[in-house]
């Protein structure tokens, strides 16, 4: 099979290089794979993705030819990236679905012109939902720095900002939607004007999450498939430095618990098993049918000197949508304590066969953690193992699953360990990662160069947000707050 596309790949650069300029044709044959940024080489594209142009490393000039199987080609030359045209980028790609495009790229350097090793880029028949929702937030640990909540229509590269905090004093952070229904949307306001704000069919309430009963205010919320349900932590949380040169920051709990709020009676409920003083419980999600709740939990350290030895198990308990009644027997998934591991942000796949997980050395915050990777759980044979055609040698961290369950996104430290991106992965019917695209951008090497924030919580949604930002900064800025109520599960 190698055979035949090494084959294919050849047949369809020597067609592609008959289109090529003079100068090009003229090209030393380089048989290495060429250095572009982004890095594109063999990764697994969905069809109605917006154009992948890069940059080819160190070149003066570069020329790109784009081969589709038909022996369509698509042509891009300039000195700085590529500039592939998005109409008939489109054409190319949505024809080429379940086979590979070609890439011939030529780049001069020092005025002679060379031709690089062609490479496949493949165009999956699985489908990709309309764009994306993510917080950008440029680096700040003291105060609330610029941030927002934005909208990106992955067809494009239209980005749209839902809330920013500078429409209001704060921190905005924590955005859900329930399977990316881009009409049902859940986030919260920190500082003066806190609150947690729930879009729901153009409706836009304002809420006070902490009761008499409760350690805090909602934190990390997944919503319940229903729509009724929005499963919520509540966590005492604290930031620290770190003195090693490879270290920066430390986020952790010095309490936590989990609680679901119902809709229809605006109250909270939880259980004994949900809220143990000696227990910190966190992270829940929602299975695909409703009616299991996964979540994470660790024994408490007293902090900060046990906070290397604080580890999170990956747990679930029952819950009966009916009733809003937790069960009481409690099921642990992951042992990540005996691995010397922690689990964080478990996912379950729409589909209910797996859930995915960030696994971490220590603690709740893998996103300053170098050594954080994806895991998979096969829901199905309790089989967990890393998602290796994803993973990097830096962070991975917070991901999510599109609506039918073939894709996810995840952010990641792998671009300059410093600043979180956000990268695209194809996942196919057997938990197989194809190797991951970075989210595309105009220029991008100029893009990320220049931008000076990072990518936080990207979630999946399946058509533009119904979100009023000027109506949304009112009521934030208005002093009324619906008050939550609370109960104990039966």
């Amino acid at each position: 099979m190698m055979e035949m596309k090494r084959t294919l790949y050849a047949v369809l650069a020597a067609l592609a290089l008959a289109a090529c300029a003079p100068e090009e044709r003229n090209a030393v044959a380089d048989g290495k794979l060429p250095d572009i940024y982004p890095d594109y080489v063999g990764v697994t594209i969905p069809v109605g993705i917006a154009p992948l142009d890069f940059s080819l490393r160190g070149a003066e000039a570069v020329s790109v030819q784009l081969a589709a199987p038909d022996g369509t080609v698509l042509r891009s030359t300039g000195k700085g990236a590529t500039r592939f045209p998005a109409r008939r980028w489109a054409q190319l790609v949505a024809g080429s679905a379940g086979d590979s495009l070609t890439v011939t790229v030529s780049g001069r350097f020092d005025g002679q012109w060379r031709r690089f090793a062609p490479f496949g880029i493949y165009v999956s028949p699985d489908a990709i939902d309309y764009g994306l929702a993510y917080r950008m937030l440029e680096p700040g640990y003291e105060i609330y720095s610029f941030m927002g909540i934005y909208e990106r229509e992955l067809g494009s590269f239209r980005q749209r900002a839902l809330l920013e905090n500078t429409q209001f004093d704060g921190c905005v952070n924590c955005h859900a939607f329930n399977r990316g229904d881009p009409a049902a949307m859940s986030l919260h306001i920190r500082g003066a004007h806190g609150a947690t704000l729930l879009a729901r069919d153009g409706a836009l309430t304002a809420f006070n999450t902490k009761t008499d009963s409760t350690l805090g205010s909602c934190v990390y919320p997944y919503w319940h498939p229903a729509g009724r349900y929005i499963a919520y932590s509540t966590n005492s949380t604290r930031q620290s430095f770190h003195v090693q040169p490879d270290k920066l920051i430390e986020v952790f709990d010095l309490a936590s618990d989990v609680q679901i709020y119902d809709t229809q009676a605006n109250e909270v409920i939880t259980a004994p098993q949900l809220k143990q003083p000696d227990v910190w419980e966190t992270f829940p999600a929602f299975s695909p049918d409703g009616r299991t709740l996964y979540y994470t939990a660790a024994v408490r350290v007293d902090i900060p000197d046990g906070l290397p030895q604080s580890r999170y198990n990956l747990m679930k308990v029952s819950f009966d949508p009916e009733t809003g009644t937790i069960g009481r027997d409690v099921e642990m998934l992951i042992d990540a304590f005996a691995l010397s591991k922690s689990v964080c942000f478990p996912r379950p796949s729409y589909d209910g066969r797996y859930l995915m997980y960030t696994l971490c050395d220590y603690g709740t915050f893998p996103i300053w953690h170098h050594e954080s990777d994806l895991w998979l759980l096969d829901l199905q044979t309790g089989e967990t193992r890393p998602v290796d055609g994803a993973n990097s040698a830096d962070t991975d961290s917070y991901h999510s699953w599109s609506s039918n369950s073939r894709w996810i996104v995840f952010s990641s430290r792998r671009d300059d360990g410093l600043f979180t991106r956000l990268y695209i992965a194809h996942i196919d019917a057997d938990g197989v990662a194809g190797k991951p695209f970075m989210l595309p951008q105009r220029d991008p090497q100029q893009y990320y160069a220049d931008l000076f924030r990072s990518y936080n919580v990207p979630e999946f949604i399946t058509g533009p947000v119904r979100f009023d930002r000027i109506r949304a900064q009112k009521v934030i800025n208005s002093p009324e707050r619906v008050q939550f109520g609370f109960r104990w599960s039966d």
